[in-house]
């Protein structure tokens, strides 16, 4: 088996059948399975993929419930069920390209010391981009377009989950994606891939191609501010979990800096960019704070 796309979904059924047709209909000359990793949906997931079977024809789309909640456990749940030498991962509202597979596969088959890939992330906005959202922000809505031509990605930088893709062979010596980090129910943790990444990076080389690209559907609710400041706080809390920051000191040098940014914030409250701008800022902070004192206090 030439390579695994992966979806992991939770109560996404109106937004999966699309991700799932985009899977099916690649143009490509060999084997590929594609893997539904239900993270315990209560909506009519099951019913829907069962559907897609029987109605396209194909005997390749493999349903899997995943009852622990989390995305990186669903992730996980794939890494196992993965019988491909590559596994592709594509969020459940991204649409791939036609020759997504065999784009992500080619630079894999380039060079056998790349253990990641990643591709380009195009945004589909249901409603208009609102103009106030800050450009450092922007990756917060899984927007990538990193280069024009296939490229290794040098530390820091690093692919987007709604489109990355690993050499499966690399999870026999390499822990898989840390279940104490990524989205679980409601909440906006994140940082799962990055942390993989970094540890992948120690051994392989991380690569990016603009032409095995998706369509990343922005919904509606997450143009809104309430939307954009919570996955800004979630950032934080995200950030501190990933680095297991601790510890009373760091605690109230974040706290000063959260101070800091109230003050500025009300100094440029005239001013609606600078002052979204500084609200992001605060509520990073105090998703730092709330990282350490919630999360990592527990070890």
């Amino acid at each position: 088996m030439k390579a695994t796309v992966a979806i992991c979904t939770y109560n996404r059924a109106y937004d999966l059948s699309e991700s799932v047709l985009s899977a099916t209909r690649q143009h490509v000359e060999y084997d590929v399975e594609i893997i539904v990793i239900d993270n315990n949906s209560t909506d009519h997931t099951a019913q829907l993929v069962q559907e897609i079977q029987d109605i396209e024809g194909v005997d390749n789309v493999k349903y899997v419930l995943e009852k622990k909640p989390g995305l990186s456990a669903a992730r996980n749940r794939a890494i196992r069920e993965a019988r491909g030498e590559y596994i592709l991962f594509l969020d459940d509202d991204a649409i791939a390209s036609p020759l997504w597979i065999q784009h992500i596969v080619d630079v894999f088959e380039s060079d056998s010391s790349i253990g990641c890939v990643g591709g380009k992330i195009e945004p589909l906005w249901e409603s208009q981009k609102p103009d106030w959202i800050p450009s450092e922000n922007l990756s917060l809505y899984t927007i990538l377009d990193y280069a024009d031509h296939v490229v290794e990605m040098p530390n820091p930088s690093i692919p987007f989950g709604a489109n990355v893709a690993f050499r499966t062979q690399l999870f026999q010596d390499i822990a898989p994606f840390r279940e104490d980090l990524g989205r679980v129910g409601k909440n906006l943790l994140s940082n799962e891939e990055s942390e993989l990444i970094a540890r992948i990076r120690v051994q392989h080389k991380v690569f990016y191609t603009p032409f095995g690209s998706v369509q990343h559907k922005v919904s509606k609710e997450r143009t809104t501010k309430n939307w954009f400041l919570r996955r800004v706080f979630w950032q934080g809390v995200s950030d501190a979990v990933r680095k297991k920051d601790k510890g009373t000191i760091r605690t109230v040098k974040h706290a000063i800096r959260l101070a800091q940014g109230v003050i500025r914030a009300l100094l440029c409250i005239y001013s609606p960019k600078r002052f979204t701008r500084q609200l992001a800022q605060i509520c990073y902070r105090n998703g730092l704070i709330i990282g350490i004192l919630r999360y990592n206090s527990k070890e």
